[in-house]
């Protein structure tokens, strides 16, 4: 027969105590949350989850991104030269991705349909050029 954590025959007082100090340890965790000193396994789950998301979205678009660029190139250094700075921004973008994830939601709270509204999407890309110049700048010029 389960009594619910009491003790047969443990007078009234000693369980009152056990629930008094389970309320606060509860009250503890639940301050420690919104001053974000603890946070919930799911949400980290979560937040890992976005990152590598676009981590891999960031990492599939550059071939798309290089091929034009890298195959009028004639030295292998050139190519190279355009693939790290393609690979650096890519870096560069994510480094300041930020997951959505609010450190005062309540644990409890389930997940809805609009739960995903709210994410943000990775910093628009730079768009600058990449290779030499082009040819009619240096006609423009003389």
């Amino acid at each position: 027969m389960s009594t619910g954590g009491v003790k047969l025959g443990s007078s009234y007082d000693e369980a009152r105590t056990r629930k008094v100090n389970a309320e606060a340890e509860i009250a503890e965790l639940e301050l420690a949350k919104v001053r974000g000193e603890l946070v919930i396994a799911e949400d980290v789950v979560k937040a890992w989850d976005d990152v590598l998301s676009a981590l891999k979205g960031k990492l599939l678009s550059i071939p798309t991104k290089a091929a034009p660029v890298v195959s009028a190139e004639p030295e292998a250094g050139s190519c190279q030269k355009i693939l790290e700075d393609l690979i650096n921004e890519a870096l560069e973008e994510l480094s300041n991705y930020e997951p959505n994830i609010d450190p005062t939601a309540a644990a409890s709270s389930q997940p809805s349909e609009e739960a995903d509204t709210g994410t943000k999407a990775a910093a628009a890309p730079k768009r600058k050029r990449v290779g030499r110049p082009k040819k009619t700048a240096g006609l423009a010029n003389k």
